[in-house]
């Protein structure tokens, strides 16, 4: 009656204030002191012991703050049955401490809040849960040891625990995932302590599950399984964690994002086959978090949807995710896919694989998109198709191929091509293929037939055109197999009425096979037999002159491929006499185009065909021709300059045996002359090409070539090659 009323004079404003630190800590510690003396005893001045509490709970000192905790401790345990009248008037000080600069007055906040709720009145929970949430992000270990124990406590000794579990568990199942292994374990000794308990307290509702529990077939390893009641506590109060939880993961604040994710991988793994009727939720929130930027809330998520693939039957999950790829699919509605399929035993998903293969490669799915992340997450998806079903995976072998080659076309998804080779082969292997070259000779024909379905109506920006691309250049010799096919998409695709960047596209595949004829389209031996189709149909309608830059490439492109069969020697001389007729026109058309290349093939071509047929030419093709291919020898490029001196000795060696070399004296003439003028070419390489040219036309009209570099001799800047030609003339006439 005497020391507390002047306790509180001291240590209560308004009546006065103890200015010195030291007093005001001396007599809180008085007050604690007559609380752990008195106990009960002291219930009648309560209210003066609950005022210097409200008090010193605010002091500036952090010692008195301390103390105080100590002193609400106390009083708590001392009478409980009148504290809990007036608990709640130490809630809002000791809230408004909990987030102090010291550790150590945390802790000790901490420690009295659990005391105050816990013999006072259970109502407060709502008021210092949000700030002991808080708590469990405080980088002081010991503080978040403090909110645990705090946590465990109250689940097992609150009276009104039952009605606050939905929002306690969630508290203290984050203390799993603490970094500090002291905490975790702390955390899980509360844990199976209050399963057992609420298991003892519930025994008649969980009889039969206690006497006839199965062990799940699957479960993941490494993992200790959680008792009966801890599953249950989980299950039972799901649907009321859930919704908070799913909002967290998608937090502004990382750290929050980053805690709600592991704690919802700790949920399903307690709540197991019981997540299936939270399906619809759960999956809409991983669809949005698992495109977080922060790699750890991915990494979780992504360990959550190994749960849902291992707990919940597919033919419930799987529905619900490929329904999601109806609308437009996001790379992360793929990732879940992949996580669920890597967490479900192989014998379950079997009967699902076909549904599967079917959805993915729909043109919906594999090409809706051509971001990077997405291929990559498809990838990914087809990898964990192979690794858990291994051989079950040859009844979607076309499918997956489809997928694939999809990936591989993707122009900005080349660095994926080694991994796209990678799971090919991984594909291959499980069939018991020695190598992907197998699965295409498979499905060549199918994959051919897949590409072409609409190949009439194709633009630059169909995506089949790339899909054929690799298809043709990356099934190696297996494209010769598939040669009807596609030579006739071929035929189809490049009429000049077509559109003019496909048409290029197409013609840069088509050289690049013909470089390699050997190798790709004629590794059967099969493409002399749509030789005709290929030069008439396709090479010689694209070599005829339109306006523009994209004509001009095909031109280019298409006069490349025409070299490359002859370079290859695919074109024998039978059929080369077959088509020059035909080509001939063209061919001397591009000697004048503005590309170096297409001048350059187009010299090296007329020089072939002087080879192969130049006998049969008449005096207007020999005439019509060497005035053109002379034109090249002012051609800015000296590989041009050089493949028209080529053609050139060619046209003289064909003239040489023709009937009408006689009425072609005064070209021959002329063409001396020209070719004398170029002796003087500025590339050494040119001029020697150039006296390889006039040596073999001497044997024509020697005496007449003679006359013409007597009378040009003295004018000439390399005399040297003059007096070559000379004496090459005059050896000539001795041995004959």
């Amino acid at each position: 009656p005497v020391i507390l009323p002047a306790l509180a004079q001291r240590l209560c404003p308004p009546q006065g204030f103890e200015p010195s630190e030291e007093l005001r800590l001396g007599l809180v510690q008085l007050l604690s002191l007559l609380l752990q003396r008195c106990g009960a005893s002291v219930a009648p001045y309560l209210t003066d012991v609950i005022r210097i509490v409200q008090a010193t709970l605010l002091d500036p000192y952090a010692e008195v703050r301390r103390e105080s905790c100590r002193c609400a401790v106390a009083c708590a345990q001392a009478m409980p049955e009148h504290f809990h009248m007036q608990s709640e008037s130490l809630i809002k000080p000791l809230m408004q401490t909990i987030s102090h600069q010291h550790y150590r007055v945390r802790v000790d906040v901490i420690q009295a809040t659990g005391a105050v709720i816990q013999f006072g009145n259970g109502k407060s929970v709502d008021d210092v849960l949000s700030h002991l949430a808080q708590r469990f992000f405080d980088e002081i270990p010991k503080v978040r040891h403090a909110v645990t124990t705090v946590i465990g406590e109250w689940l097992l000794h609150l009276r009104d625990r039952y009605s606050y579990f939905h929002k306690l568990i969630p508290l203290l199942l984050g203390s799993f995932s603490d970094e500090i292994p002291e905490n975790t374990k702390l955390a899980w000794t509360y844990w199976e302590k209050i399963g057992l308990q609420w298991e003892k307290e519930n025994e008649e509702d969980l009889k039969d599950k206690m006497d006839f529990s199965v062990l799940p077939s699957h479960y993941p390893k490494g993992v200790t399984r959680p008792g009966l009641g801890c599953r249950e506590l989980v299950s039972r109060n799901l649907s009321k964690i859930l919704p908070g939880l799913c909002h967290d993961i998608t937090d502004w604040v990382e750290s929050t994002r980053i805690k709600a994710s592991q704690l919802l991988y700790t949920l399903l793994l307690h709540a197991e086959d019981h997540t299936t009727q939270h399906m619809e939720l759960l999956l809409r929130t991983l669809y949005q978090a698992c495109l977080d930027d922060e790699s750890d809330v991915v990494k979780n998520c992504v360990k959550a949807a190994e749960l849902i693939g291992m707990f919940v039957s597919p033919k419930v999950s799987l529905r619900l995710i490929t329904s999601a790829f109806g609308k437009t699919p996001k790379p992360s509605c793929v990732m879940v896919l992949t996580a669920v399929i890597q967490g479900s035993p192989k014998e379950i998903l079997q009967p699902h694989l076909t549904d599967l293969g079917n959805t993915l490669s729909q043109a919906g799915v594999c090409q809706r998109s051509e971001e990077v992340f997405y291929m990559e997450q498809l990838l990914c998806c087809v990898q964990a198709l192979i690794e858990v079903c291994q051989e079950d995976c040859k009844e979607i072998s076309l499918q997956l191929m489809k997928v694939l080659v999809t990936i591989m076309a993707i122009p900005c998804s080349q660095h994926l091509k080694e991994k796209v080779e990678e799971t090919m082969s991984s594909l291959a292997e499980v069939q018991q293929l020695d190598s992907f070259l197998y699965l295409y000779k498979r499905h060549i024909i199918q994959l051919m037939e897949w590409v072409s379905v609409s190949h009439d109506c194709w633009t630059c920006y169909s995506p089949e055109i790339l899909q054929l691309d690799v298809i043709a250049t990356h099934s190696g010799p297996v494209i010769g197999e598939a040669l009807n096919n596609f030579i006739l998409i071929l035929k189809t695709c490049l009429q000049p009425n077509k559109d003019p960047q496909m048409r290029l596209k197409l013609f840069t595949v088509l050289s690049q096979l013909l470089q390699k004829a050997s190798e790709t389209v004629n590794s059967q031996g099969l493409f002399p037999s749509y030789l005709e189709t290929v030069i008439k149909d396709i090479l010689a309608p694209n070599l005829q002159w339109h306006a523009g830059r994209t004509a001009a490439a095909i031109r280019t492109t298409a006069v490349s491929c025409l070299w490359a069969l002859i370079h290859c020697e695919m074109l024998s001389p039978k059929e080369i006499l077959k088509v020059k007729d035909g080509l001939m026109p063209q061919i001397i058309a591009a000697m004048d185009e503005d590309s170096k290349i297409t001048r350059l093939m187009a010299c090296r071509i007329v020089g072939v065909f002087f080879k192969v047929c130049g006998r049969q030419f008449d005096e207007d093709e020999f005439t019509n021709t060497y005035t053109e291919v002379l034109k090249r020898l002012d051609d800015a490029s000296c590989d041009v300059r050089l493949a028209a001196a080529h053609t050139l000795a060619n046209w003289f060696k064909c003239l040489k045996d023709s009937d009408v070399k006689s009425a072609m004296e005064s070209h021959v003439e002329f063409l001396y002359q020209e070719l004398l003028i170029h002796l003087d070419d500025p590339d050494q390489n040119t001029q020697n090409a150039v006296l390889e040219v006039l040596k073999e036309g001497s044997i024509l009209y020697p005496e007449l070539l003679v006359r013409e570099i007597e009378g040009i001799i003295h004018k000439h800047r390399t005399p040297v090659y003059c007096n070559q030609l000379l004496r090459h003339i005059q050896s000539a006439k001795e041995s004959a």
